[in-house]
């Protein structure tokens, strides 16, 4: 069973229906004791990291996660669950959940025919293999639509990278935690491919 937190933050429904078009038993809940007993669980979101920190503290979701993290249970983030699964944002200057040491932040570009947000379909460069990438090569597209991008400090962290006049990781993680910025419920094939994986994987990012 994949267990989907909901925090007040969007974007459930597609993730829902990813799952649900594979096969995948899978359920929404902002119940942070469901949480605790998941056997995996895809943190996704779309919306301002303050205001999702501050709901999250609220509900005690914040502390759920740092257990599950700790206790090795898969956690799969997507967009601004990519995000704020970092020690601090930009996006409103605030403190996040810091399951992996880094900051999230905002575009800054100089070509006037680029836009804020990113939004729509790039490529993406492959860093180092991780089980979830395992059928993605470089040159796949994702769907991607975001103001602001994670920074993790150790590079190590990087699994892949996309090029929006600045090159920038857009999958992570550490250990158990795997995260992209783009959505891979969105990404057409190759993205249900990524979560069919996630709902097989014991939580190793080793090949």
């Amino acid at each position: 069973m994949i267990t989907i937190v909901d925090y007040n933050a969007g974007n459930l429904t597609s993730v829902k229906r990813a799952f649900d078009y594979l096969g995948i038993p899978c359920a929404i809940t902002p119940d942070p004791d469901a949480i605790r007993k998941a056997e995996r669980i895809v943190f996704p979101g779309v919306g301002h990291a303050a205001s999702a920190i501050a709901f999250l503290t609220q509900r005690g979701i914040d502390a759920a996660l740092r257990e599950t993290f700790e206790k090795g249970t898969p956690i799969l983030g997507i967009c601004l669950g990519c995000q704020i699964i970092l020690t601090f944002s930009e996006e409103g200057n605030t403190r996040c959940i810091d399951l992996i040491p880094g900051t999230v932040r905002r575009f800054k570009l100089s070509d006037p025919a680029l836009k804020i947000p990113h939004m729509g379909w790039n490529q993406i460069t492959i860093s180092k293999p991780h089980k979830l990438l395992s059928e993605v090569k470089t040159g796949d597209a994702f769907y991607f639509v975001h103001s602001y991008y994670p920074a993790p400090d150790d590079a190590a962290c990087t699994f892949a990278t996309t090029d929006y006049e600045t090159i920038f990781p857009v999958a992570i993680g550490r250990g158990n935690l795997f995260a992209t910025q783009f959505h891979p419920e969105k990404s057409g094939r190759i993205g249900l491919t990524m979560l069919k994986r996630f709902s097989e994987w014991d939580g190793n990012h080793a090949e």
